[in-house]
């Protein structure tokens, strides 16, 4: 429950709407972010295929000059990878207690 609740609270403040136009340094800044915490998570061997497809779309709209896109698109990838690390370490153990014994 605990874990559904953080990750509900990570995807609503990753779309909540932006008070100005952003910048291309705020992409740059947004992607970075979300590139680490993608790295991460492939460190973890936990990185889910929808933050890659997602980085990858953040990308995209930055390169095409559509900044408030990829800065969206780019922290709604932060928090899908930071949901796959919750729930890498979350469940590194807990398959012991559904093993028979």
């Amino acid at each position: 429950m605990k874990r559904s609740l953080a990750l509900a609270m990570l995807l609503a403040l990753s779309f909540a709407p932006a008070a100005r136009a952003a910048s291309e340094a705020d992409y740059k800044a947004a992607y970075a972010a979300a590139e680490a915490a993608s790295k991460e998570a492939a460190g973890m061997r936990n990185q889910w295929t929808t933050t890659v497809a997602t980085l990858a779309a953040a990308k995209k709209a930055g390169d095409g000059g559509d900044f408030d896109r990829a800065v969206a698109a780019a922290k709604e990838a932060e928090a899908l990878a930071k949901a796959s690390i919750v729930q890498a370490t979350s469940e590194k153990d807990a398959w012991k207690a559904m093993e028979i014994r």
